[in-house]
């Protein structure tokens, strides 16, 4: 039974045996358990999962109980159980979450907290330490008040929008109501993140799309790079927009209409954003919401992993709770329909998706958490990945070659190839885009070997390998 226990347990720590004179080594796991989702230590137990047994069982276990009162504080709830396994004697010490956070290991006068990460216990970083806390006081980083007065700033986004969406006026009394401002007119952390003026330095929001399927230099590597910093429904409508301006709607002709085939699901997208600038934890200094655009995906990751502690690759997401991070935010954005509060904002995320024209399950949306971060991954409906399951040159949408080219480059050497004199300009206004995007393009594929220019800028020609031009023109057959 205990081994069955110990082969199931996804928060645990093991020790051969108690250890009296090191005892850190273990009640540092205890602080860590209590301060988030709670866990078991098996005593008696090797790293391996095999019981050794413990020479006296009960003699530790008074000792356990009697460190915990000492040292532990406040005293987090346990349950230490003994346990006979073939003969050998082991303990479990089941530490449960605890609601009094942060929970202190003390040792020489000092105090420290501990939180896990993974497999490993460390001692809390500062900014976990302060949500903490929160925790502790039962207090939220939105609900915080802060030093600004609110006649001091403006919200006519906020007002405007509200009376968009929610069709109705925000009155001066509902500044309070929900959570803005409080009664002596001074602002909350969430009042503060929802002015004209920017006064939150942490509101902001980075966007690249990166040329190709993975990072690189943001001068060689970027084919649009934005930054934008304000309120949140400002950071809302700027992400959203910079989605749409790097992204394409094709279309195919049925019989009797035309039906759209968007990259992305819009509201699938808005969902993600929405998500980020609701749950993300504030208290991470010097960090932001990054949208990162890549040919076949598109990844929104925003600082502070799940509140609960849980890792969300670890949830049924189907079963998942709302637990929100800061409840005043995300209860003025429903009022403004941008979100329900049932906590179904991922799978709306994936509903969405779904619905998409070419979606299978391979475009199946990703989610993936840190302690730190939390990602969300959308995948590019309209993307191929260049090849078929022979390795085979695919036709069709986006198929790439294995030098790692995309669409816009392969048109580009199409275009090199037939005429080599061709200007950058008569390239960008043959493909409707940009002339700085076409010498992004024609930059990586000089990197790849597949284009060289002879001669001046002016006077010069472009030479296309003929090899990889008769490779680039199959994909377009």
């Amino acid at each position: 039974m205990i081994l069955s226990l110990i082969a199931e347990a996804t928060e645990c720590d093991f020790k051969s045996k108690l250890e009296r004179d090191k005892s850190v080594s273990w009640m540092k796991s205890v602080s860590a358990f209590a301060n988030g989702i709670g866990g078991t230590l098996f005593f008696g137990v090797d790293n391996n999962g095999h019981a050794i047994g413990l020479v006296d069982a009960q003699s530790d276990a008074e000792y356990i109980s009697h460190r915990l009162k000492e040292q532990i504080s406040p005293l987090p709830d346990f349950i230490l159980t003994p346990h006979s396994n073939d003969g050998k004697e082991i303990l479990t010490l089941v530490v449960k979450a605890g609601r009094a956070t942060p929970y202190y290991y003390t040792v020489d006068k000092s105090q420290r907290a501990f939180v896990r990460i993974g497999n490993e216990t460390i001692p809390a970083p500062n900014h976990i330490l302060n949500e903490l806390i929160l925790k502790g006081s039962n207090r939220t980083f939105d609900a915080l008040e802060t030093e600004y007065k609110k006649d001091d700033y403006s919200f006519t986004l906020l007002e405007a929008t509200y009376r968009q969406r929610a069709r109705l006026r925000l009155e001066p009394t509902d500044y309070v109501s929900f959570g803005l401002a409080n009664e002596g007119g001074l602002l909350t952390r969430a009042g503060s993140l929802l002015t004209d003026q920017h006064i939150v330095y942490n509101s902001r929001l980075f966007c690249t799309r990166w040329n190709g399927l993975r990072k690189g230099s943001i001068f060689d590597d970027a084919l649009d790079d934005k930054e934008y910093e304000g309120n949140l429904i400002y950071l809302l409508n700027s992400g959203s927009d910079f989605v749409k301006n790097n992204t394409k709607v094709r279309f195919v002709k049925e019989a009797m209409e035309r039906v759209d085939k968007p990259d992305y699901a819009e509201r699938a997208v808005t969902e993600t954003l929405v998500n980020a600038l609701i749950h993300r934890d504030y208290l991470i200094l010097g960090s932001e919401i990054h949208i990162d655009l890549y040919d076949d995906r598109l990844e929104i990751s925003s600082p502070g992993g799940m509140y609960s502690g849980k890792m969300i690759q670890d949830l049924d997401i189907d079963q998942l709770k709302s637990e929100r991070r800061n409840p005043n935010i995300a209860d003025l954005f429903h009022r403004m329909k941008y979100m329900e509060r049932r906590g179904s904002g991922l799978e709306k995320i994936i509903n969405e998706t779904g619905k998409l024209p070419g979606y299978s399950e391979r475009y199946h949306p990703e989610f993936y958490s840190t302690t730190s971060s939390f990602t969300v991954v959308l995948k590019n409906v309209n993307y191929a990945d260049g090849y078929d399951d022979d390795g085979g040159i695919k036709r069709g949408i986006n198929g790439g070659l294995k030098r790692g080219i995309n669409e816009n480059q392969q048109n580009i050497l199409k275009i090199l190839s037939e005429d080599p004199t061709v200007t950058t300009q008569a390239v960008a206004d043959a493909l409707t885009i940009t002339r700085r995007s076409v010498e992004h393009h024609i930059t990586r594929l000089k990197k790849t070997g597949l284009v060289e220019r002879e001669g001046s800028k002016k006077t010069g020609r472009w030479i296309v390998k003929p090899d990889n031009t008769k490779e680039a023109a199959t994909t377009h057959e």
